[in-house]
């Protein structure tokens, strides 16, 4: 059995949601929180933070911020702050997260992540290998950090298809 993400069959359960602004600087989901709410990006760029870190700067309409503090029941594991005024739709993850269309959307973010993640992994092991300078070496550290937290469409610096930020 494949599995496919029904795009529009998505646009139509987000549709229905109801929408929050935030302005340019303002926190739209904070670390060590939890809100029980799925965030996703109707229009504007954001950043995603992790201490002092930024692991992702998104601007691509549908990035979900929240699924991993919704699905493993704990906090935020990021802050999440508008870099312009942005528009999100909020949802009650647990509600949301019951249905098939959303799970699966869901499902692929977290897939992306982690395909990408091991890529990273293999090109990282490749470069150790090798004996890259230390230099190169920790910036494919910082590039896979990013890709575990930040995969798709929405990832400015990389990806494609779906969007997801784990740490939010």
């Amino acid at each position: 059995m494949t599995l496919i993400h029904d795009a529009a069959a998505w646009r139509e359960k987000i549709a229905e949601l109801p929408v929050t602004s935030h302005a340019a600087g303002e926190k739209v989901l904070h670390e060590g929180t939890k809100t029980g709410r799925l965030m996703i990006l109707k229009s504007g760029a954001v950043s995603v933070t992790k201490g002092e870190v930024e692991f992702a700067q998104v601007n691509e309409p549908g990035a979900v911020f929240g699924e991993l503090s919704a699905l493993l029941d704990a906090p935020h594991g990021a802050d999440v702050v508008a870099l312009e005024d942005c528009e999100f739709y909020v949802a009650d993850a647990a509600t949301l997260l019951q249905d098939p269309v959303a799970l699966l959307y869901v499902t692929v973010v977290l897939a992306r992540r982690i395909d990408a993640a091991n890529q990273g992994l293999l090109q990282l092991k490749t470069m150790l290998e090798s004996g890259e300078p230390r230099g190169v070496i920790d910036s494919a550290l910082d590039t896979i950090e990013g890709l575990l937290s930040a995969v798709g469409t929405g990832f400015i610096r990389a990806g494609a298809g779906v969007s997801g930020y784990p740490f939010a």
